[in-house]
């Protein structure tokens, strides 16, 4: 309680709590513009009031549950269904609601439903014999989750989420209880009346998508959403319609932003993996890039050549490819690689501040002895077969060659679909984001080896930390925009590339991208490529607090939350470093990436009790998933729990509210001071 013994000479008091409201008249006279703006909003004194103990209210919630994933890599599969589950958030909902009163079969039926409703609601209909009994049932089940998911709300922010046909309906199912005496009749009496006018699978399948949305406050994507499965577009699609998300870039996302950009050499690593992977969807159906003219030349330039080192891996693909379609992919891998090499030739002798010249691998080629010096030790190539690769001029592409870029990079300049995802992905998107005391970034923080911020030259001024970051973050803007005119517009395109695989990037930061070497030589000494002292450092407790202070994200409770290099648990790697500071939750949701890891990738979930890092075994599919109701199986590997429950206000979006409250206070005193008047 406020005293009046402690408050300033320059107060009034009055006799209700609703006016312990005071400050300083200087102080209010110095804030006088800012507040007859916000008087504008706020026109009166009862408006005003009304809006602080709304604030106030919603500061007591507590707060919304955050869900982290990263490294999806196009498995659209196993992406939404970790969003319709919510990482096992709903089955422990469905768990603690029914825990004692529903069999474990029922449970599970009851979570499929929740997931996948319309065909759920299909398989129930060839089995139940009594479809209005099941309504009944299920419909008053469904009603208790979405009760339990949405009472951390408002419900101003739950009706938003409402569908419209049904707002109403649901409004008074959330609201009501049936074990309410005097609502009783009137509860029961809204399930029988869906039911009876044929409107029961239209409202379970609206009330299973409300569980779904209410389940996840927050969706955080740590990098790469692209790459080697089939359905990044599909990805996309989904985050576009999403709620709410943010996208902190992947090496992955930033190579595709760069072909979007018009980056060439970004352009032909994007068709390079998705040739190499036999994914061939996200780029033909699902931005409508026509292969035919690589095809074609294709099939004309290296027909007799040796494509051994070519042939794409389909262990991991969705698709079944013939022979004759697999023999196809293999010329076209072969020459988007060469062009590839010579693209990226091209960047580096443009830019020799990148300090790339030991890449420049097709100049060292030695035809006549079949070998290629990397790094001064001579290797044998596997192939040496090269046509249009001119040994005065290696980086030159040929005329063909020139012409199928040209049409690729239109391609990828003017698809609809493309636009509307890399602008997407540019909007929800940075290279970092410190959140509610977590610093998210996906891969690294260039360090020197003695742990201190690493400078890094761009355009002539050096960078570090924080500072590189958000030179970077604008750098990649400017690329997207597209917008030739401006200074430094073809830099920043050209730095694309570089943030896909240059040494000192924080999306690589490693000595070097050894593609070439992985097609070209057979000793493996030359594939390794040297980590930076990120990812030697990183399970320094001391290297963490001084990385989480220089984006001014501190606290006992504070995290770098990292993806990128997936977490081998069959090597005994741990995703949890450096005393709990540091959670690296990539673990291999690509199926090219579990015989490695063993598990099918970890998820974060940040709720208002603390942090549950749960580690999830491969998803089979989708129609697994409906037709036997197999959910992921995912076991908890950190529960970090606060001492207190989280409410709104400890988050940064409560801070920003209990400065608007400030505010609005002052406002309060202004009106009653007379320094404002109300516009009533």
């Amino acid at each position: 309680m406020l005293h009046t013994h402690s408050l300033p000479h320059d107060i009034e008091t009055t006799d209700t709590m609703t006016n312990y409201i005071h400050y300083p008249t200087k102080e209010l006279r110095e804030d006088i513009r800012y507040l007859q703006l916000l008087a504008r909003s706020f026109p009166t004194l009862a408006a005003a009031s009304s809006e602080i103990i709304n604030l106030d209210a919603i500061l007591n919630l507590p707060k919304g549950t955050e869900h982290f994933l990263s490294d999806v890599h196009g498995e659209y599969e196993a992406f939404q269904h970790v969003l319709k589950n919510a990482s096992g958030t709903i089955k422990r909902k469905v768990n603690e609601i029914f825990e004692n009163s529903l069999r474990e079969s029922e449970k599970k039926d009851l979570c499929t439903l929740i997931y996948y409703p319309d065909e759920k609601l299909k398989l129930v209909k060839e089995s139940e014999t009594d479809m209005a009994e099941w309504y009944e049932i299920t419909l008053n089940r469904l009603v208790k989750v979405a009760q339990s998911v949405s009472s951390k709300y408002t419900r101003s922010k739950v009706n938003k989420a409402l569908p419209k046909d049904f707002s109403y309906i649901i409004q008074e199912l959330l609201h009501e209880s049936e074990s309410d005496a005097n609502k009783h009749a009137y509860f029961r009496q809204i399930i029988s009346t869906i039911i009876y006018t044929r409107r029961a699978d239209a409202f379970i399948i609206a009330m299973c998508e409300l569980i779904q949305r209410l389940a996840i406050d927050c969706l955080h994507i740590i990098g790469d959403i692209f790459d080697r499965g089939p359905g990044a577009h599909i990805i996309m699609d989904t985050l576009c319609d999403y709620h709410r998300f943010d996208i902190q870039w992947g090496n992955h996302d930033v190579l595709w932003m760069g072909a979007y950009a018009g980056n060439d050499a970004c352009i032909a690593n994007v068709i390079r993996i998705s040739l190499r992977y036999g994914n061939l969807d996200t780029i033909e159906e699902g931005y409508g890039v026509n292969l035919l003219p690589l095809a074609t030349y294709a099939m004309e330039t290296y027909r007799n050549t040796d494509l051994s080192h070519y042939m794409p891996l389909l262990k991991y693909s969705a698709n079944d490819f013939s022979s004759r379609e697999t023999q196809a992919m293999a010329l076209m891998h072969k020459a988007i690689s060469v062009m590839q090499w010579k693209l990226e030739g091209q960047i580096i002798q443009r830019n020799p501040d990148y300090g790339m010249d030991d890449r420049l691998l097709l100049g060292r080629i030695d035809t006549q002895r079949g070998t290629v010096n990397v790094d001064g030790v001579e290797y044998t190539l596997r192939d040496t077969d090269f046509p249009t690769v001119n040994p005065d001029d290696p980086y030159r592409l040929t005329t063909e060659e020139a012409n199928i870029m040209a049409a690729l990079h239109n391609t990828f300049g003017t698809s609809e679909k493309m636009n509307k995802h890399m602008s997407a992905l540019i909007r929800h998107g940075s290279l970092y984001l410190a959140h509610n005391n977590n610093l998210m970034f996906h891969a690294s923080i260039p360090l020197n080896a003695d742990g201190s911020f690493r400078k890094v030259r761009i355009a002539g001024e050096d960078y570090a930390g924080k500072a590189l970051y958000d030179r970077l973050d604008t750098l990649i803007q400017t690329a997207c925009r597209r917008a030739d005119d401006e200074p430094d517009s073809e830099y920043a395109v050209d730095y694309m590339w570089y943030l896909w695989c240059g040494p000192d990037s924080p999306l690589f930061d490693k000595s070097k991208m050894a593609t070439f070497e992985s097609y070209l030589i057979d000793d493996p000494e030359a594939h390794k490529e040297k980590k930076g002292n990120y990812y030697l450092l990183n399970n320094d407790e001391e290297i963490c607090d001084r990385i989480l202070a220089e984006f001014n994200v501190t606290g006992e409770s504070a995290h770098i939350i990292n993806g990128h290099v997936p977490v081998r648990t069959t090597k005994g790697e741990n995703p949890i470093k450096a005393n709990g500071k540091l959670l690296v939750i990539d673990g291999g949701f690509s199926k090219a990436y579990q015989p490695k890891t063993g598990i099918a990738g970890y998820t974060l979930v940040y709720h208002s009790r603390g942090l549950q890092l749960v580690q999830h075994n491969p998803f089979e599919s989708r129609q697994k998933a409906i037709l036997e109701g197999q959910d992921i199986i995912s076991n908890t590997v950190l529960n970090e729990y606060s001492a207190h429950r989280l409410m709104v206000r400890d988050t940064d979006k409560g801070r920003e509210l209990a400065q608007q409250v400030e505010d609005l206070n002052k406002l309060l005193a202004a009106y009653r001071r007379g320094l404002i008047k109300e516009n009533k």
